[in-house]
């Protein structure tokens, strides 16, 4: 490590923690553009929360909609 480290001009502990991040993230280690390095079951989380918010919002709006059509009935 020392050795590649001199040769590519990175310190070796920035080596070391690559070598890391890639034997827990696999291809998704370096994702770049700001996206966040996560595992499937992460990924997994994040899509259902994102459903779960849009549920809650299409909810709320229909319950906005009954309220303003059961006023106009009357």
């Amino acid at each position: 490590m020392s050795e590649l480290s001199k040769e590519l001009g990175i310190s070796a502990p920035q080596l070391y923690k690559w070598r890391k991040e890639y034997e827990e993230f696999g291809q998704g280690s370096f994702p770049g553009k700001g996206n966040l390095k996560q595992t499937t079951e992460q990924e997994r989380i994040s899509e259902l929360e994102r459903k779960l918010k849009d549920a809650k919002l299409e909810r709320d709006i229909l319950k906005e909609a009954i309220g303003i059509f059961s006023k106009n009935g009357r």
